[in-house]
């Protein structure tokens, strides 16, 4: 599972121009699903976002969780972050299939929604227009299989 995640201070998506899904202050998240994920990679994803202190204290460190300030998750499918760029035409091969990577979207986000105070989503497979305003800007990368 690949993972971009931006610090916001509030995102939001659409679809067809009719928001689907809106936050204020927390997380974007850009969930990339592989081949060989499974339920556990997406239960250890969120076990990971949700342990994650980004956001400043009142001394200006990263002290702080998204629980700690309130805050909210948008959680977007994003199969192009499973590409591979070893030629000028980038490859989708080790993305899952529609089928499982729905499957365990749909696990990551029900997750979620029993650790985070709001989650919001996209819809999957839907061509989407995300709107964020990051803060910092503060983003990480990361694979969970890694």
């Amino acid at each position: 599972m690949k993972i971009v995640l931006q610090r916001v201070n509030c995102a939001s998506v659409s679809v067809e121009d009719k928001t689907v899904g809106k936050i204020n202050k927390g997380y974007l998240v850009f969930l990339g699903i592989i081949n060989s994920d499974t339920k556990i990679t997406a239960e250890k994803a969120v076990d990971k976002i949700f342990r994650l202190r980004i956001f400043a204290d009142e001394c200006g460190k990263t002290n702080l969780s998204v629980s700690d300030v309130k805050g909210g998750i948008l959680v977007i499918s994003q199969f192009t972050l499973c590409a591979e760029l070893t030629q000028n035409r980038p490859s989708f091969s080790s993305a899952a299939s529609k089928e499982h990577a729905i499957e365990l979207y749909d696990h990551f986000i029900d997750v979620a929604r029993g650790k985070f105070k709001t989650v919001q989503s996209g819809q999957f497979g839907a061509h989407m227009v995300v709107y964020a305003s990051n803060d910092g800007p503060f983003t990480l990368t990361f694979d969970i299989n890694d």
